[in-house]
């Protein structure tokens, strides 16, 4: 039986994520899979090759937390190769993503693929979050792979919007990290994801900054 293809298998996700893409999106997040296919046989940015894994674990799990996104500002933290800023940012044109990572590689294949593909709602910063700082406030912050929901939300919230959120992207259940500071604990949610094609468990701590910063004593 043949395997489906890498379009095939983005196609039937969509559909179950119930999320409608132009067929320009669509034809744009798998010329992204490829850029990063192509760079990561020098530079090792992914640890998955196989194309439609790529799919699932990249463009699918990305795309799960697009729902969740609000505002049009986007700040994407430790991007990586642009997981999962760049891949909201193919999926929405009208949301403004900076993505930001310290690590010169992977940021400067943020800058080519958000060039190749002609993103202009895309700004890679090459820095720490710990002294990046911007004079417009974010909406949104993700984060893939970034420390705990603490220090997430600890050190963004001098870059968030009054009514902003925070996005923390896990696995299991952070049973931990969320009862790790009460602030954070009355001002959170924790939703399990769908992604189609992964046998895995996904989470999205959503973190309501206007109530933390209600909750910070003065």
């Amino acid at each position: 039986m043949p395997q489906p293809t890498p379009g095939e298998v983005l196609d039937d996700g969509l559909a179950r994520l119930g999320l409608p893409l132009a067929p320009d999106r669509v034809e744009a997040l798998l010329r992204y899979l490829e850029l990063l296919g192509k760079w990561s046989r020098t530079y090792n940015l992914t640890a998955v090759r196989h194309p439609a894994t790529m799919v699932v674990r990249h463009l699918l799990d990305s795309l799960a937390v697009s729902g969740y996104v609000s505002g049009g500002r986007l700040l994407d933290v430790g991007t990586g190769p642009g997981l999962p800023g760049m891949v909201l940012a193919i999926a929405r044109p009208a949301l403004h993503c900076v993505l930001l990572d310290a690590n010169g590689k992977k940021t400067r294949f943020c800058i080519q693929a958000a060039a190749v593909l002609g993103l202009s709602n895309v700004e890679v910063v090459q820095a720490r979050i710990e002294t990046y700082r911007s004079r417009q406030r974010f909406s949104s912050v993700t984060a893939r792979a970034f420390g705990t929901v603490r220090e997430l939300v600890d050190l963004t919230a001098p870059l968030c919007a009054p009514d902003g959120r925070v996005l923390a992207m896990k696995g299991a259940y952070p049973a931990a990290e969320i009862g790790e500071v009460a602030r954070v604990q009355e001002c959170a949610k924790v939703i399990p994801l769908f992604v189609p094609g992964l046998d895995a468990e996904r989470h999205l701590v959503v973190v309501d900054m206007g109530c933390v910063k209600q909750h910070t004593p003065a």
